[in-house]
């Protein structure tokens, strides 16, 4: 009786030992690693894409050589927005930061949600003029139908994000496209 009962027990330990560790790992865990932080600025893709008929790349620009200018810096935002165009607080608090940020000639200190690693080569340029895809077959989070900007989160162990794109989603998109998959064609 008493040997059942110490099996009863280990078992009984063994098993909220387990739904513990997953518990742990699938729920505790990943809510350490990551963390979130506000933009600087509130912005809204549909304001300026829909209601403004704005592109992508108005303002989202190539470089002369192909390679993707990122990030507007304030100097392109400026050229609409030097004073406000509407009465929403957003507005009204952006023009106030571009004012300080300008006199110490700085840019606005955006949050990038798909920094890639430093081993992958990414072309802008390849993806939007070659292959003819549109930015939101990538970037469906903005896509132009945002009203806010959605919440920054990263890996406090890796910095990156985890909406970066993952190997496996280039590599489908590549197989569907007939786009070579081999190594040196995304890895420097």
């Amino acid at each position: 009786m008493e040997k059942e009962k110490n099996t009863i027990r280990k078992w009984l330990f063994f098993w909220i030992g387990m739904i513990a560790s997953l518990l742990l790992g699938w729920v505790v865990f990943p809510r350490l690693i990551h963390s979130n932080k506000e933009q600087p600025v509130r912005f809204s893709h549909a304001k300026h894409g829909e209601e403004a008929s704005l592109t992508c790349q108005d303002c989202h620009t190539f470089r002369k050589d192909g390679n993707f200018a990122g990030i507007p810096n304030l100097t392109k935002c400026m050229e609409c927005h030097e004073a406000a165009i509407g009465t929403s607080k957003a507005e009204a608090d952006f023009i106030k930061l571009a004012e300080k940020l300008k006199k110490e000639k700085k840019n606005v200190p955006w949050l990038i949600y798909s920094k890639q690693p430093d081993n992958v080569f990414f072309s802008h340029a390849a993806h939007i003029k070659l292959a003819k895809m549109e930015c939101v077959a990538c970037h469906q989070s903005v896509g132009g139908k945002t009203e806010k900007n959605p919440p920054y989160r990263y890996k406090w162990i890796s910095g990156y994000a985890p909406e970066v794109m993952s190997m496996e989603t280039c590599e489908e998109c590549h197989q569907k496209k007939g786009a070579s998959n081999a190594c040196f064609t995304c890895h420097k």
